[in-house]
C-alpha cells in the first residue's frame, strides 16, 4: 500500500524536476520572424555590443527605456526627439528590398505591403527576421535612411546629426554610412544575397566590393557573428571567414 501511495508523489517530484530543467534550457538555434526575432536582442546586444550602428552611440537596455548615451557619440537629434530617443532594429537590407520582387508586396486593398508579407508569405516573414541583417539604430537615424540604398558620395560629410558622421540625402534618396560601419553593411549585403538571392545592381556591387576591402572585419563584428550563431544557428561566410583569416576567432 506504502509503495502505490507513493509512486504518484515521486512522479509529480521527477515531472517537476524536468518542468524546471525545461524551462531553465537556452532554446534551440532557429529562424525567427521580425516580431520573435526583436525578443532575442538581449542574447546578443550586450555588454560591448550595445553601440547604435549608424553613430556609434552606447545605449543600456535592447528595451524602453534604451537609455541611450548621446554624449558618448556626440548626437544630436536633428528633427525628432521622441524618436531619436529610442532604439530600433534596422534592417540593412530594408524591408522594402526584401519584399519588392515578391507576388505578396503587390496586393489589393488597405492592408500595407510589408505587412500582407509578413502574414501571407512564411519565406518573407524569415528573411525579414534574419538576425544578421539586423542591428540597433537610433530610430530617427532609421526613420531617416528609410528604404534609401547606401552610397558614397562626399568624404567631408556635412553633419546632419552633431558629431554623427552618416549623412541623408533626401532629394536623392541616399545614404552614406559612417566609414566605421561601411565593410560590415557591405558583408551583410553579400550574407542576403547568397541566402536569399536579393540582387545587388552592379553599381551597388562595386560599392560593396570596395568597403569589403577597405573595411575589414573588426573584434565587435566577429563577435555579433558568433552571438547569431548561437541564437540562429548559422555564421554570415563573408564574416566568419574573415574573422578565421584575420585570428580574430
Amino acid at each position: 500500500m506504502k509503495k502505490k501511495f507513493y509512486m504518484p508523489i515521486i512522479l509529480a517530484w521527477i515531472l517537476g524536476i524536468l518542468s524546471v530543467a525545461c524551462a531553465r534550457m537556452p532554446e534551440s538555434p532557429q529562424h525567427y520572424n521580425f516580431a520573435n526575432a526583436k525578443k532575442q536582442m538581449d542574447r546578443i546586444y550586450y555588454g560591448d555590443l550595445r553601440v547604435t550602428v549608424y553613430c556609434g552611440c552606447t545605449y543600456k537596455n535592447n528595451k524602453k527605456p534604451n537609455e541611450i548615451d548621446f554624449e558618448s557619440c556626440g548626437f544630436q537629434p536633428r528633427k525628432n526627439e521622441n524618436r531619436a530617443s529610442r532604439i530600433e532594429w534596422e534592417h540593412v537590407v530594408t524591408a522594402h528590398n526584401i519584399g519588392m520582387s515578391r507576388q505578396c508586396w503587390h496586393k489589393d486593398g488597405k492592408r500595407s505591403a510589408r505587412k500582407n508579407c509578413e502574414e501571407t508569405d512564411p519565406e518573407f516573414a524569415l528573411m525579414e527576421g534574419d538576425l544578421h541583417n539586423l542591428l540597433p539604430s537610433i530610430g530617427e537615424v532609421n526613420g531617416d535612411r528609410s528604404n534609401f540604398m547606401f552610397s558614397q558620395w562626399t568624404n567631408s560629410p556635412e553633419p546632419i546629426y552633431g558629431r554623427c558622421e552618416s549623412i541623408v540625402d533626401f532629394k536623392n534618396r541616399k545614404f552614406q554610412p559612417r566609414k566605421e560601419v561601411r565593410g560590415m553593411l557591405a558583408r551583410i549585403s553579400f550574407y542576403m544575397e547568397k541566402t536569399y538571392g536579393i540582387t545587388i545592381s552592379k553599381e551597388r556591387r562595386r560599392l560593396f566590393e570596395s568597403w569589403d576591402k577597405l573595411y575589414p572585419v573588426s573584434a565587435w563584428e566577429c563577435e555579433r557573428d558568433f552571438r547569431i550563431y548561437k541564437v540562429q544557428g548559422d555564421h554570415n561566410p563573408f564574416v566568419f571567414e574573415k574573422c578565421r583569416e584575420a585570428g580574430i576567432i
